[in-house]
């Protein structure tokens, strides 16, 4: 390794060389102090804070010390090359705030469907059964079911819609459940 004195007067390009195939530390480190500070303000220009600024300024240099390989001065000068790294860096970090990774793991817990989803389909079902089931009955059961359960009037109403005695009501109401219970059979 040389001196950092003796390597004052090499071009950047030439350290970033050293740095890409020899991991040259002395001429990393002239490219760090030279780099590091000119990133910072550049990044700062963005209006982030200044130790968000200062990350990123790191960032790109960590960058340049693990991929100095890929950098072809034919291109561009180093110069350009970092700061482009450090544009870069700033644009990843805006999208990653904008949107921010999730695991969706950690939600799983929340993303309970309000209802169980196949509700609608076992509603439709039983309503088929039912209907079904309705149609044994006789058309007093029936019309005594239909006033009762569907437009959910007391026994008393019942009895006062029909002109049947309140007894009778019951009595029709109690033996259409019988019916729909054998029609039915297991069914909860």
């Amino acid at each position: 390794m040389d001196e950092p004195s003796t390597l004052s007067n090499i071009s950047h390009e030439q350290l970033v060389s050293m740095v890409a195939h020899n991991k040259d530390r002395s001429a990393f480190q002239i490219l760090f102090e030279y780099f590091a500070p000119r990133l910072k303000s550049y990044l700062l220009n963005f209006k982030i804070a200044d130790q968000k600024a200062e990350d990123l300024a790191q960032d790109v240099m960590l960058t340049l010390w693990q991929k100095a390989e890929k950098f072809d001065p034919a291109k561009a000068k180093i110069s350009t090359w970092l700061f482009r790294v450090a544009r870069n860096k700033y644009i990843d970090q805006v999208r990653k705030q904008k949107y921010p990774e999730v695991n969706a793991d950690d939600h799983v817990a929340l993303m309970v469907a309000p209802e169980k989803t196949d509700q609608n389909l076992h509603e439709k079902q039983n309503s088929g059964r039912i209907q079904k089931a309705m149609k044994v009955l006789n058309e007093d059961q029936r019309k005594v079911i239909e006033l009762s359960f569907f437009k959910e009037l007391s026994h008393s109403q019942i009895a006062e819609a029909t002109d049947l005695p309140l007894g009778t009501v019951k009595s029709k109401i109690r033996m259409a459940f019988q019916t729909l219970r054998k029609e039915l059979g297991d069914y909860q």
